[in-house]
């Protein structure tokens, strides 16, 4: 039983890591595309919702990957 929950814990981890790669592109591109004037305003709003989302997922996963303790 002990090796399926650290088959769980490890496609955790990789999903995870996945998450955390996808957020650090987009942080880059809307840092990119910010330092253009003539941005549309549409696309960086909506890379910032996407931003945002993975970081929900990224908290998500990791409240997961927490045991719960029982004081």
């Amino acid at each position: 039983m002990s090796g399926k929950v650290d088959k769980n814990s490890f496609g955790k981890l990789t999903r995870l890591k996945e998450l955390r790669i996808k957020h650090q592109k987009i942080n880059a591109e809307i840092d990119q595309i910010s330092s253009n004037p003539e941005t549309d305003q549409l696309s960086l709003r909506r890379l910032k919702t996407r931003r945002l989302l993975l970081k929900d997922m990224i908290a998500s996963l990791e409240s997961s990957l927490i045991p719960n303790i029982d004081a």
